[in-house]
């Protein structure tokens, strides 16, 4: 098989807006369009997304508003924390011809993006948070979407497995 999409289920999503700072949770925030990973003082994956100007998406297992270590983090800036979890899905795509397949439906030069590349666009008119990575994508997608955007990737998938 050359395209491999395996859903990413119960990751949590936390929406943190965030005016000055140089890291949260032990991992360095983003620059624009870009993502940061890292190890939480758990030990447990964290990705960090630039959302936006003040805006950062963090991705991790079990993390929740109330984390005493992102409330450290926070305390000492003017910062806001809501939790997105339920708002969308995370779908891992990787295999030889993922590039490929995204680029049935999506505008965005994949081959001009390199790792650690993080942004907004369409994908098959569905809005989409895309995260460019050394083994292949991770899709966020939203969950009203999400039954459209699987029978959308299983179709345009069909010509490289």
């Amino acid at each position: 098989m050359t395209v491999d999409a395996v859903d990413e289920p119960f990751r949590t999503q936390l929406t943190v807006r965030l005016r000055d700072g140089d890291s949260l949770l032990g991992v360095p925030l983003p620059g624009p369009c870009t993502f940061t990973s890292g190890s939480d003082s758990k030990g447990r994956d964290v990705d960090i997304l630039w959302m936006g100007p003040d805006e950062y998406l963090v991705l991790g297992p079990e993390l929740s508003r109330e984390s005493s270590d992102l409330e450290a983090a926070l305390s000492r800036e003017s910062a806001a924390v809501v939790d997105v979890s339920a708002q969308r899905n995370v779908v891992r795509l990787t295999g030889a011809h993922a590039a490929d397949v995204l680029a049935h439906g999506c505008s965005i030069d994949l081959e001009a993006a390199p790792p650690g590349t993080c942004v907004q666009t369409l994908l098959a008119r569905t809005g989409i948070v895309l995260m460019v990575r050394e083994e292949g994508f991770t899709i966020l997608v939203r969950q009203s979407f999400s039954d459209y955007f699987h029978a959308w990737l299983a179709d345009a998938s069909l010509e490289y497995v």
